[in-house]
C-alpha cells in the first residue's frame, strides 16, 4: 500500500509546480464585420498580470486568411493606419485594441461570417505565452463591445 501511494503523492505535490499560472488575459473581444471583401477590424483588451512588459506579436484565427496588428496614428489633421510588428502590454497593466487606436486588420475571410456568431482567436506573445479567446462578430455600425 505504501509503495502505491508514494508515487501518487509525489505526482500530486509536483503538479502545481509544473503548471505556471497564466499571466495574461484577453477580454471583450469582438470583430466589426464589413461587407464584401473589405477588411474587418478586431478589438479586445489584454491584461498583463506580471511585473514584466510583454509584447503581443501575432493573432491567429481560422476564420481569416490574414490577421495583422495595426495602429491608427494621428499626425495633426490627418491619421493613418500603420502595420506594427508588436504591441506592448505594460507590466501590471492593460492594452486596449479599440477603434481609433490599436486594432486587428482581418482580411480574406475563409467562410461567410454572420453577425451574432463568435470566432476563435489565439493571441501570441513574445514570451511564448498564447491565450485563446472567443470573439463576437458584430455589425459594421458597431463601435464598442
Amino acid at each position: 500500500m505504501k509503495t502505491t501511494l508514494l508515487p501518487l503523492a509525489l505526482a500530486v505535490c509536483a503538479a502545481p509546480a509544473l503548471a505556471a499560472p497564466a499571466s495574461l488575459m484577453v477580454s471583450d473581444c469582438w470583430v466589426r464585420l464589413l461587407p464584401g471583401a473589405l477588411p474587418s477590424g478586431g478589438y479586445f483588451s489584454v491584461m498583463n498580470m506580471s511585473a514584466k512588459q510583454v509584447n503581443l506579436v501575432d493573432v491567429q484565427t481560422d476564420a481569416f486568411g490574414m490577421a495583422m496588428l495595426h495602429q491608427t496614428r494621428s499626425n495633426g489633421s490627418t491619421s493613418e493606419m500603420v502595420m506594427v510588428e508588436k504591441a506592448p502590454v505594460p507590466a501590471n497593466g492593460t492594452l486596449k485594441f479599440a477603434p481609433g487606436g490599436y486594432h486587428l486588420m482581418l482580411e480574406q475571410p475563409k467562410h461567410a461570417l454572420k453577425v451574432g456568431e463568435s470566432i476563435r482567436m489565439t493571441f501570441v506573445f513574445d514570451d511564448g505565452e498564447k491565450v485563446t479567446s472567443q470573439c463576437a462578430v458584430k455589425s459594421a455600425g458597431a463601435t464598442a463591445q
